[in-house]
């Protein structure tokens, strides 16, 4: 779907006029977004190469390669048994000796098989060397709940990754962050996680004439405002970024209080600054993801705020919202009381706003 604006330019010569176009933006499903972004750095790069269970004559599980296998061959497009830890470690190697694998997972839950390799021989191998050996290895896959997978394939690993020095870990929430951040952690020289949902790999973004140029990139590391606002900050990730836009909408139709939404975009490392610039605009803060409570995203949210200037300027304590502290149950309307909902990201800025440190 396309939708451009244009500006019409008079021609004095032969009194005609012409469209020329200054800007055009198309929607782009989450799904394609990645894939652009693995397919133009594979055509920038003779090195990057995708490997995983079913990504090459099946296309993926999600679809995500589609194409590829047809383009590239099965050299740089490989079939793999399902053994995780297996060609986890067999893209290990290879990145030592100065290729760049994008090792993809059908589940992040399944990169459990893989986590020795991926904490001990990728995030730790720079360091080990002595900054000899660098392991420019991209992880990626479906991150979190789907709808009706279970305990075994719903967890988020947000906190689990982003706790190992060595990796940098990444969550896209629209096309855009998902091609620009694919680029960035496939040129990058650190290995990447790269935590995608499933239930967003189907829905469609705007994406701008930047972001459609083969040099776009979203820098790892750099947090995006969603929506701009002057009374609470939500602090958040990956799909939960559109519930939080969906409850400020909420509020603002109920004339209730103004919500700001910063999407992290970047686990590890944080955007500190713009975290802490907002809450000392707001005064309250938020932090929502599916993940469970403990040692979770918004437990370093918290921390964050308590061990900088940011702490000063609170009027609230922080609040935080996640997952419920079970395994994810089957039934569906179990499974949604597991998770955040709209009307509990509401109620929280209710309440939030309602308190204050000092009477």
């Amino acid at each position: 779907m396309l939708s451009s604006a244009f500006r019409t330019i008079s021609r004095p010569k032969n009194g005609l006029t012409a469209a020329r176009r200054t800007m055009a933006t198309i929607d782009v499903t989450v799904r394609e977004a990645i894939n652009q972004g693995i397919d133009e750095e594979m055509e920038r790069d003779e090195k990057v190469f995708i490997l995983g269970e079913e990504v090459a004559q099946y296309q993926g599980a999600y679809k995500i390669t589609k194409g590829l296998y047809q383009k590239y061959g099965s050299k740089r497009v490989i079939d793999t048994p399902i053994t995780e830890m297996g060609f986890t470690g067999m893209a290990i190697g290879a990145a030592y000796k100065d290729l760049r694998p994008v090792v993809e997972f059908m589940t992040w839950n399944f990169s459990m098989q893989a986590i020795d390799q991926i904490v001990n021989s990728a995030a730790k191998q720079y360091y080990m060397s002595a900054g000899d050996i660098a392991c420019p290895i991209v992880f990626r896959g479906p991150n979190g709940n789907a709808a009706g997978t279970s305990a075994q394939h719903s967890q988020c690993f947000a906190a689990w990754y982003s706790s190992v020095p060595g990796l940098k870990v990444v969550a896209p929430y629209s096309s855009e962050d998902a091609k620009g951040l694919m680029k960035a952690a496939i040129r990058d020289n650190n290995p990447v996680v790269v935590l995608e949902h499933e239930l967003m790999y189907g829905t469609a973004f705007p994406m701008t004439d930047e972001a459609q140029s083969k040099d776009f990139v979203v820098p790892i590391g750099k947090a995006k405002i969603e929506r701009e606002g002057s009374d609470v900050t939500i602090v958040t990730f990956s799909k939960m970024v559109g519930l939080a836009l969906e409850a400020a909408e909420q509020l603002a139709a109920s004339g209730g209080p103004s919500v700001e939404v910063i999407n992290l975009r970047s686990i590890r490392p944080l955007d500190r600054d713009t975290i802490i610039n907002s809450v000392k605009k707001t005064g309250r803060v938020i932090s929502l993801e599916t993940g469970w409570p403990q040692c979770g995203i918004g437990s370093e949210i918290a921390a964050l705020l308590m061990e900088s200037d940011a702490f000063n300027w609170l009027d609230a304590p922080l609040e935080r919202i996640t997952g419920a502290d079970v395994p994810m149950p089957y039934a569906t309307d179990l499974e949604n009381a597991s998770l955040p909902q709209v009307e509990d990201v509401v109620n929280t800025v209710h309440r939030l706003t309602s308190r204050q440190l000092v009477a």
